[in-house]
């Protein structure tokens, strides 16, 4: 009974998983301002949305948890891609209300000190709608791109993490045409 009773509820995780999100926010909508404690290169970091569009646009992503397989794995992806959304004037900040209390750790050996990865209260998580399905404290996977005057220009949702950083990359490209 106990095995049927997990099988289930791994089936469960697992349609929710696969389908993906609708985010709540759309392009033209106006991003929630927010400040939010984090990790950069290992050491506290405060980071203000406000602040990082004044440099230019902000992928702002949305993950599950850390030390998470997807998660580092996303990451790794936005790492590797940092220095070329920094060359179009972006910041990239990941955010999670997951394993917060390891987000510095996290900030180093998996986002490889090249952003700032920032923990979500619930508040944030419920600003930003991108609650994860019966976890009022972690997110799902979902990755804004924010103008400088704070229009959202991308809002892309799906539990997989391939996807993310391409979708991104696409909109800050397509912004910097403009």
């Amino acid at each position: 009974m106990k095995r049927l009773a997990v099988a289930a509820s791994l089936a469960a995780f697992s349609l929710l998983a696969a389908a993906p999100a609708l985010a709540a926010l759309k392009p033209g909508d106006k991003a929630p301002d927010f400040t939010a404690p984090g990790a950069l290169a290992g050491k506290d970091f405060e980071f203000k949305l406000s602040k990082a569009l004044k440099k230019g646009p902000v992928v702002l992503y949305f993950f599950p948890a850390a030390y998470t397989s997807g998660c580092t794995a996303e990451a790794h992806e936005f790492a590797e891609a940092t220095p070329e959304f920094e060359k179009l004037g972006a910041t990239v900040i990941g955010v999670t209300g997951g394993n917060v209390d390891r987000i510095k750790d996290f900030s180093k050996e998996h986002c490889r000190d090249k952003f700032a990865v920032a923990a979500a209260s619930p508040a944030l998580i419920k600003d930003y709608d991108v609650k994860l399905p019966l976890k009022d404290n972690m997110s799902n996977r979902t990755s804004y791109v924010i103008a400088p005057d704070g229009k959202i220009l991308l809002a892309y949702s799906d539990f997989n993490f391939q996807g993310h950083v391409t979708k991104t990359m696409e909109a800050v490209k397509a912004y910097k045409k403009k």
